[in-house]
């Protein structure tokens, strides 16, 4: 009976401690912040001068890390772009459903009308929401995008109440904006056609034409041309409503600007999809040449310059200490990624992915392991964090920040990470995480406290060394590796840890099996 006694004070003491921590941190005070995400394509862990870079210097973003918190453990779900975007909006990983792959330019709808998103749990709970930027999640129904005519569903299917897209990836073709369930300026005498195929063998393409370019191709993207770079896949007409790519990041500002102000005065959750640093690598001409690294390296420029506009918005009305902003990548840095831009010639000292092994379509750390910045004002207290988050747990998060409940059924893998995210000095973050790359392979890194699992069935790893082009590497089925000791993933200790390794196969495939993991 004694005993019980001191269990149970003990108990009541730690829950007193914790509630305290929590009130000290905002979860507990009943306010509910607005949340601005702001997710950047193909950014590496160490593309940003907050985590060490010193090539290039991100002012914006290191403002935002010190203002907030820095995860050194931070990361995406998969390690390309189409199923990263899939988890973080539904909260279970894309393994789970066939087709959540890189989708092409003619790809539906890959997120069905009656899919819980993280859009979709905060406007239940009386947010505005919105989404600007890229999408890549596909438009339309099986038949996929009508682009002449509404393109639904999409966006305002799954929980947005407004979008204005690059719909698919700007790699891809058609290079226009979608505003809502429209193509923007879309003139009906001047039909937008998209397929898969060349229309004729007139067809302008990267190939035929290939001494008008003026950003040149090192592998594929040499169909359509548009702008004076050649694309994946084939389009005509649309002519009035074809964006400059240039433009880009200025107009995800303009829009984000208004979708701001117009909900300054109610919650809002707004997606700030950038296609930076993706390729075609064309940022404005402002910020060419502004870098020593290239194009790639002008692209991030630019990204972090969206970061500063996006805080000084936040600041001008007085909406910083109401708002959570979290920065993060959809997968890790890629260089030579199809277009001959000098990100390789001009790469230096500069490294990437920091002292992660990998990159973009790999499940080594420089794939998943990716910036990420969580920043509140007022609520957050500023330091670095080793805890392990996810993009995958801000369905979960985001909704007990807002005061809900995730709907039965939804959100299959999602956790509820808010302590972490606010920085809570006890929070821990997660036990462990699945990581994928683009799906269908099995290929899969199973991160365990200090211990990391990979298991490749085909026995092929893919850009296993970021800086050099990407390649298909034979490997043993299973590795593992001590991540404390070798964050690099260079020595493979599977046989000196076989009970490790073990129990690890088997918490991966009850993952993968079992359909859920929360």
């Amino acid at each position: 009976m004694k005993n019980t006694l001191l269990i149970t004070a003990a108990c009541l003491l730690q829950g007193c401690v914790l509630s305290s921590l929590h009130a000290a941190s905002g979860e507990s005070s009943g306010e509910r912040p607005n949340i601005v995400v702001i997710m950047a394509d193909d950014l590496g862990y160490g593309d940003v001068s907050c985590n060490g870079a010193t090539e290039i210097s991100t002012p914006h973003i290191d403002r935002l890390a010190s203002e907030g918190v820095r995860f050194t453990s931070g990361y995406c779900s998969a390690s390309t772009c189409t199923p990263t975007r899939y988890s973080m909006l539904t909260g279970t990983y894309a393994f789970r459903k066939p087709g959540t792959g890189i989708a092409p330019p003619t790809a539906p709808a890959i997120i069905k009308p009656d899919t819980e998103t993280v859009a979709s749990i905060l406007k239940d709970a009386g947010y505005a929401t919105g989404v600007v930027g890229k999408w890549h999640l596909g438009l339309g129904g099986e038949d996929g995008p009508q682009w002449n005519d509404e393109l639904k569903p999409g966006p305002l299917e799954i929980g947005f109440d407004s979008c204005f897209l690059l719909p698919t990836t700007n790699d891809r073709v058609p290079q226009v904006y979608v505003q809502n369930h429209r193509v923007l300026n879309l003139d009906p005498a001047d039909p937008l056609w998209v397929g898969n195929k060349s229309p004729s063998p007139e067809h302008p393409n990267g190939i035929t034409n290939r001494s008008s370019l003026k950003l040149d191709w090192s592998h594929g993207h040499n169909h359509t041309i548009h702008n004076g770079i050649s694309r994946i896949g084939y389009y005509t007409g649309g002519h009035a409503a074809r964006f400059r790519d240039e433009d880009l990041a200025d107009k995800w500002i303009e829009k984000s600007n208004e979708f701001i102000e117009q909900h300054r005065d109610e919650p809002f959750f707004l997606f700030f999809s950038s296609h930076d640093i993706h390729v075609p690598r064309m940022p404005h001409e402002r910020f060419q040449g502004k870098s020593k690294l290239g194009l790639r390296g002008d692209s991030i420029l630019e990204f972090d310059w969206c970061v500063g506009e996006l805080m000084d918005t936040l600041d001008r009305l007085n909406l910083a200490e109401k708002t959570l902003v979290v920065l993060c990548s959809d997968n890790g840095p890629v260089l030579d990624d199809g277009y001959k831009d000098e990100a390789v010639e001009k790469i230096g000292k500069h490294r990437a992915g920091g002292v992660f092994t990998g990159g973009k379509y790999s499940v080594y750390e420089g794939g998943t392991r990716t910036p990420f910045i969580t920043r509140w004002k007022g609520h957050i207290q500023p330091g670095v964090s080793d805890a392990i988050v996810c993009t995958i747990d801000f369905a979960a998060s985001f909704a007990a920040l807002a005061g809900t409940a995730l709907p039965e059924g939804a959100s299959l893998d999602s956790m509820d990470l808010s302590d972490a995210i606010l920085g809570g000095p006890y929070a821990k973050g997660r036990d462990s995480l699945v990581q994928q790359d683009n799906g269908g392979s099995g290929t899969f890194g199973f991160r365990s406290g200090k211990w990391k699992l990979h298991r490749y069935d085909r026995k092929r790893a893919r850009n296993v060394v970021v800086e050099q082009k990407l390649t298909n590497t034979p490997v043993p089925q299973f590795m593992l590796f001590d991540l404390e000791a070798d964050p690099a993933e260079q020595h493979n200790v599977i046989a000196e840890h076989p009970d490790v390794a073990k129990k690890m196969k088997a918490e991966l495939t009850a993952i993968i099996e079992n359909g859920r993991s929360r």
